[in-house]
C-alpha cells in the first residue's frame, strides 16, 4: 500500500490529526476541543496536559477511523498554535503552570519596560519582530518570576521550555526537547540570521538558556513515538520527521514556494504571509519578518502580519453574546441586510496586531442606532475581519513596493461566502480558496514526507493544490474607500483603550 503521512494540526480552540496519502488526500480525521482559561481580563490560558490529550485522542482515532496498519503509516508532521509557552519540569514532564497563549496581554508592561531600555533596534535587527506580549519571551520571563522558585530551577538546568510543537514532541518521544526554527523565529529570542539562540536577547529577557530547546530545522526525524505512551500502541515506532508553526505551514501548504507569493489563513486570528525567499525582508509598515522554513540548509524568509481575533470573534457572537447558533449562521445572517447599517465592529479583544501593534487597544462598536439589529451586527463583526486583512495588505504592498496580484485564502472561515467576496470587493483583487482547506496540516504533512521520500521536493507541494472557488471584485472602488474611511474611523476609537 502506498505510504501515508498523518499530520497534528494543534490549533487554538481545538487538537486534529489528518492522516493524508501521496495525492495530498484525506484519508481520516478526528478533532477535539479544550477548555479555553480567562484568568481575567486580557489574559487567555490552556492547560498543557488538555493539549496533550486531545491531541492524543485525535491521533488515536484518526489511525482508527483509517483502517490502515502501522507500516502503512510513513512519518508525522506536527502544526502549531505558535508562541504559546509551556514551562515544565525535565524530570517528571510537569508543567509548573498554564500555557500563556500568544493572545495573552499579561506581559504588556513588561515590553514597556523592554523598549524603555533601548532595545527596540536590536531586538528588530536580530529578531524581525517587534517588542510585543504577543511572543513567547516575555511569557517565559513572567512564568519564572511568579511560580516560587522558578527562576532559580530554570538556572539550574531543571525546568524546560517549548512552543506547543516542542511539548508534542517531548511528550509522544518521551523526551525528546527540540524546537523547529520557524516556531523558534516567534519567541523573540532567536537570531534569524544565525538560526540560533542569541544569548544578549536571553540575557536582557532573563531567560536561562539551559531551558531552551535545540533548533532543528523543519523537515528531518525528531524522534519517535514512544512504546510507553498510553493509547498509542499500534503507533509505537512512527516517526516525526516534520514540524512548523501553522502560518508557516500553511504558506507552504498553499504552495506559496517562490518570493512574492502570498496566503492568508482565516483562523482564531487572521495571518497574512508573503514568501521573501532567502531574503530577509525589512518591514517599514508594521510587519514581521521570520522564518518560513529550513529544509536541508535552504532557508526560506517571510514577512506576516497577525491579526489576534477573526474566527475568535464569530465564537464570540455565538457563544457569549447568542447572536448566532453556529458559526455557519453568519453567512445568511449577514447577507439578509444589504449594507452594514453604518456599524461597524472593531474586535481588538487583546489588542491590535499589524500594522497598528497597539496592546492597549480594545473592542469596540460604534454607528449603532435603533435600527440597529443583530444581522447588522453579525456583518459588522464579518467586515471587521476583511477591514483588518486589508490593512495587512496595504503595508505588505507598502513594502514590497508592487501590487499583490491575487490572494490565496484557507483556514475555517474562509468557507464564508459572503466574507470572501467582501474581502475581494474591499480588496479589490481576486480571492483564491483551494479545493482543500486544510492547507497548515497538509504543509505540516509534506515537511514529514520529504524527510521520509514521500515526495521528492518542494516543488511537489504546487501540484497538490488546487484551486475551488475564485471572488472578484462586485463593488466599485470608489464604495470599497468610503466604507475602508468609515473603518480607520472606527479603529482611531479603540487605540490605546485600556491605557487611557
Amino acid at each position: 500500500m502506498e505510504p501515508h503521512i498523518i499530520a497534528l494540526d494543534q490549533g487554538t480552540t481545538s487538537s486534529r490529526a489528518i492522516i493524508f496519502n501521496r495525492g495530498g488526500g484525506i484519508v481520516s480525521m478526528a478533532q477535539y476541543p479544550f477548555e479555553q482559561i480567562f484568568p481575567q481580563s486580557g489574559w487567555v490560558e490552556h492547560d498543557p496536559q488538555a493539549i496533550f490529550a486531545t491531541e492524543k485522542k485525535a491521533l488515536a482515532e484518526a489511525f482508527s477511523l483509517s483502517g490502515l496498519k502501522r507500516t502503512d503509516i510513513a512519518a508525522i508532521g506536527i502544526s502549531n498554535q505558535r508562541e504559546t509557552t509551556i514551562v515544565w519540569e525535565r524530570a517528571t514532564g510537569r508543567p509548573i503552570y498554564n500555557a500563556i497563549v500568544w493572545q495573552c496581554r499579561r506581559t504588556a508592561k513588561l515590553c514597556e519596560e523592554l523598549a524603555e531600555r533601548g532595545l527596540d533596534d536590536p531586538i528588530r535587527e536580530k529578531t524581525g519582530l517587534l517588542i510585543d506580549a504577543y511572543f513567547s519571551g516575555t511569557k517565559i520571563a513572567w512564568i519564572l518570576d511568579q511560580v516560587p522558585g522558578a527562576r532559580e530551577r530554570a538556572e539550574r538546568g531543571e525546568l524546560l521550555f517549548g512552543t506547543v510543537e516542542s511539548w508534542l514532541i517531548w511528550n509522544l518521544t518521551g523526551g525528546v526537547h527540540v524546537t523547529d526554527v520557524s516556531n523558534a523565529s516567534r519567541t523573540m529570542l532567536m537570531n534569524i540570521h544565525t538560526l540560533s539562540w542569541d544569548e544578549e536577547l536571553c540575557r536582557e529577557l532573563r531567560v536561562p538558556m539551559a531551558m531552551l530547546p535545540r533548533i532543528v530545522p523543519n523537515s528531518m526525524e525528531y524522534g519517535r513515538i514512544a512504546p510507553g505512551v498510553p493509547g498509542l500502541e499500534g503507533l509505537a515506532g512512527v516517526p516525526i520527521c516534520g514540524s512548523a508553526g501553522d502560518q508557516q505551514a500553511a504558506l507552504l501548504g498553499q504552495g506559496c514556494i517562490r518570493p512574492g507569493e502570498s496566503k492568508n489563513t482565516y483562523g482564531t486570528g487572521c495571518f497574512t504571509m508573503m514568501n521573501t525567499g532567502s531574503t530577509i525582508s525589512r518591514s517599514t509598515h508594521g510587519l514581521l519578518s521570520c522564518v518560513g522554513w529550513q529544509i536541508g540548509d535552504r532557508v526560506n524568509y517571510c514577512l506576516e502580519g497577525s491579526v489576534f481575533n477573526a474566527g475568535s470573534t464569530i465564537q464570540w457572537l455565538r457563544d457569549e453574546l447568542g447572536l448566532i447558533s453556529s458559526a455557519a449562521d453568519s453567512e445568511a445572517l449577514a447577507l439578509s441586510v444589504p449594507d452594514n447599517g453604518g456599524v461597524y465592529l472593531v474586535s481588538a479583544f487583546t489588542g491590535l496586531g499589524a500594522p497598528h501593534w497597539d496592546m492597549y487597544a480594545r473592542g469596540v462598536m460604534t454607528g449603532l442606532t435603533r435600527g440597529s439589529t443583530r444581522a447588522h451586527i453579525v456583518r459588522a463583526a464579518l467586515e471587521g475581519i476583511a477591514y483588518q486583512v486589508r490593512d495587512m495588505i496595504v503595508a505588505m504592498e507598502q513594502d514590497a513596493g508592487a501590487e499583490m496580484p491575487i490572494l490565496k485564502v484557507d483556514g475555517g472561515a474562509s468557507v464564508n461566502r459572503f466574507l470572501m467576496q467582501f474581502q475581494s470587493d474591499i480588496l479589490q483583487k481576486p480571492i483564491d480558496r483551494p479545493a482543500m482547506v486544510e492547507t497548515t496540516a497538509l504543509g505540516a504533512a509534506f515537511l514529514a514526507g520529504l524527510a521520509v521520500g514521500v515526495w521528492d521536493s518542494i516543488d511537489d507541494i504546487t501540484a497538490l493544490r488546487s484551486g475551488a472557488a475564485l471572488f472578484t471584485p462586485e463593488m466599485d472602488a470608489a464604495a470599497a474607500e468610503k466604507l475602508c474611511a468609515g473603518w480607520s474611523r472606527a479603529v482611531s476609537r479603540s487605540l490605546k483603550w485600556e491605557q487611557n
